[in-house]
C-alpha cells in the first residue's frame, strides 16, 4: 500500500513539475512586471500564492479531463459498455487489472504466451457470513495472447492505465477532504 502511495504522490509530483513549466513557458512577463519584481527573494502576496494554486488546480483539472475523455473513447473502442453499459458507474470498481499482459516495470507490456486477454474489474461483495470478498469481473475478452494486435493491445493497456489515474485522482480528492476536516478547529471536526 505504502509503495502505490509513493507512487501517486510521484506521479502527482511530476504532473505538477510539468504543469508549472507549461505555464512557465505559455506566460510572457512583460518589462513592466519585470521592473516591479526587482527583490527575487521577497515572499509572495497571497494573492500571488492564492493565484498560483489556483492556476495549478486549473491545469490539473483538464489534464484530468482530458483523461476521462480518452477512457471515454477506450471505453466505446474496447465495447467495455457491453459488460458495464454505463460509463459513470465503470469507476465505481475497486481496482482494474489485466490477464495476459504484465505491467509490472521488469516486463510492462509483454503478453504472456498461451494466457487470454481480459480486462478484469474488481469489486468487494458480502459473502453468506458478511464477510467483504473479492470478486472479478471481466469487462473486456479480446482472445489468445499470440493472436493480439499490437495496436488493441496497446490500447488495452492504456484503457486500464488511464482507469487507475482517474481512479487515483478521486481518491486523492477524498484524502483532501479528510485532511480538511482535520485541520479544521477540534471543536467543528464532526
Amino acid at each position: 500500500m505504502s509503495s502505490s502511495l509513493e507512487k501517486l504522490k510521484a506521479l502527482t509530483s511530476r504532473l505538477e513539475d510539468k504543469i508549472g513549466q507549461k505555464e512557465k513557458v505559455e506566460s510572457s512577463v512583460s518589462d513592466d512586471d519585470k521592473k516591479a519584481d526587482t527583490s527575487a527573494n521577497k515572499p509572495a502576496p497571497k494573492t500571488v500564492v492564492k493565484a498560483a494554486k489556483k492556476s495549478a488546480k486549473k491545469g490539473i483539472d483538464s489534464v484530468r479531463q482530458e483523461n476521462i475523455e480518452r477512457v471515454r473513447q477506450l471505453y466505446e473502442k474496447l465495447k467495455i459498455f457491453e459488460k458495464s453499459p454505463d460509463f459513470d458507474k465503470v469507476f465505481i470498481y475497486k481496482a482494474m487489472n489485466l490477464s495476459g499482459i504484465s505491467l509490472k516495470e521488469e516486463d510492462f507490456g509483454e503478453v504472456r504466451e498461451g494466457k487470454y486477454i481480459q480486462v478484469i474489474a474488481i469489486t468487494y461483495e458480502p459473502d453468506k457470513q458478511g464477510k467483504k470478498k473479492a470478486k472479478n469481473i471481466s469487462l473486456g475478452y479480446f482472445g489468445k495472447a499470440e493472436t493480439l494486435d499490437n495496436t488493441l493491445k496497446n490500447e488495452i493497456i492504456e484503457f486500464v492505465l488511464r482507469w487507475r489515474y482517474e481512479k487515483a485522482f478521486q481518491n486523492l480528492e477524498h484524502y483532501k477532504d479528510l485532511i480538511a476536516r482535520v485541520e479544521t478547529p477540534v471543536n467543528t471536526l464532526f
